[in-house]
């Protein structure tokens, strides 16, 4: 009887695990910026299933670095900003990026700067009918 009680815990903690890799362990992130399409969010977790998220560029309002306080220590995560349909100057929601990663600030910098390029040559850019 003792080792059917050893076999299932055994049994329940590779379930376990298999289901941790597949849907929770995320192993790499990627952020691909098209400025005429929009944004392309790609997670990779570590079964090599992958997760991907598109936001179309008209959707887009900013893209911020964002600061949280956790755990007495101060954490930055970039974000989207999409706009409100309904009111122009308004945010409807905002999508973090990198929350498995955590990158440091000085490459979130890098990012938040590459972003702000497209940004601003979307903006500056004619717009077509």
């Amino acid at each position: 009887q003792n080792s059917m009680v050893l076999s299932a815990a055994i049994f329940i903690t590779l379930i376990g695990l298999i289901i941790y890799l597949h849907f929770v362990k995320i192993d790499q992130e990627s952020l691909l910026v098209i400025g005429s399409l929009g944004i392309q969010v790609t997670s990779s977790y570590a079964s090599g299933k992958e997760s991907t998220i598109f936001i179309e560029m008209g959707q887009v309002k900013d893209v911020v670095i964002n600061e949280a306080i956790h755990m007495q220590k101060v954490i930055y995560y970039l974000c989207i900003l999409l706009q409100d349909p309904e009111d122009p100057q308004g945010v409807s929601e905002v999508v973090p990026l990198f929350q498995s990663s955590k990158p440091r600030l000085d490459c979130l910098i890098e990012v938040y700067k590459s972003c702000q390029e497209i940004l601003e040559q979307r903006k500056t850019a004619p717009q077509s009918s």
